[in-house]
């Protein structure tokens, strides 16, 4: 299937679900799980539309014996799924959002698995002139300028994150020159080309989808992006003391993605590009990564 052809022909982040399939049949069944049944897993479009979980979810399948539903739902509507107990883990990149649910008690044991990092993207002749600008003069400069500027406006992890760009550069965006998609960061990528305005979006999504002529005018890189530009995603089971869920099989899906899973995420390319970086194992963990990042114990 040409996911590009279909991402654009339905609208990337939609609620279409996805299993793994295929694989190899000499995989080791882990842990001794025989027909685990089904884990749902409410996801961040971002990690769906890419084709990431494509690349990831069938070794998981294969070595477990299980099945893995997908909804695509964005990181706000992820954590939704989870706190009303329809989902087994969520996979998300707002962290803000993600210490809610954790001090809340909806989910546990949250862990990091990878990050990459946001662009603003915009027309090629770049009327605010934020080409090669850190991000918040770049907001800054949109803003005077009154250049289109579109929003995904839908409390995702890229919506989040937008939201603190414009905060920290002192910025109430409203006026005609902005406006809300209420949408996934395809359908906002494919408003913002034919607005001919500006857009933040994650690497990810903009390989998947770009087409026409918006330009990354701000990009640090997926290597080593500065903090204000740096997208980190997560992966938290939904808290079996609260809800009925599949929390071994949930477990056994961290662990899977954060041991032989980083492989396909490290080989993992659009077009030939890195799309994400695994976070790697470390002789020193940080264990602020289980909690709320205010947590005191």
């Amino acid at each position: 299937m040409d996911r590009r052809a279909l991402l654009r022909a339905v609208g990337v982040g939609g609620t279409l679900a996805l299993a793994g399939c295929g694989g190899d049949p000499d995989a080791v069944n882990a842990q001794g799980f025989d027909g685990a049944g089904t884990l749902t897993l409410a996801t961040a479009t971002t990690a769906y539309d890419s084709g990431l979980l494509d690349a990831v979810t069938p070794g998981f399948e294969d070595a477990f014996g299980a099945t893995v539903r997908t909804l695509p739902r964005g990181t706000g509507g992820s954590l939704e799924t989870a706190r009303n107990g329809d989902c087994d883990a969520v996979l998300v990149h707002a962290r803000p959002l993600e210490d809610a649910f954790l001090r809340a008690g909806h989910g546990v044991n949250r862990r990091a698995l990878m990050v990459n990092d946001f662009l603003v993207v915009g027309p090629p002749d770049d009327p605010a002139g934020v080409a090669g600008r850190d991000p918040l003069p770049a907001f800054r400069a949109i803003a005077d300028s009154e250049a289109p500027f579109v929003s995904r406006g839908d409390r995702s992890g890229t919506h989040i994150r937008e939201q603190a760009l414009w905060a920290q550069a002192g910025v109430e965006p409203g006026g005609d020159w902005y406006r809300e998609t209420g949408q996934g960061m395809g359908n906002t990528l494919t408003t913002a080309e034919q607005m001919g305005a500006y857009t933040l979006t994650d690497r990810g999504t903009f390989l998947t989808v770009r087409e026409g002529s918006l330009t990354p005018h701000v990009d640090r890189g997926i290597d080593d992006p500065p903090a204000l530009l740096r997208n980190e995603y997560a992966v938290i089971p939904t808290n079996p003391a609260r809800y009925n869920v599949a929390y071994a099989l949930a477990m056994a899906y961290l662990g899977y993605l954060t041991g032989p899973g980083r492989a396909a995420i490290e080989e993992f390319r659009v077009d030939g590009e890195r799309a994400f970086r695994p976070l790697g194992a470390s002789p020193e963990p940080d264990f602020s990564q289980y909690v709320p990042r205010d947590w005191e114990g």
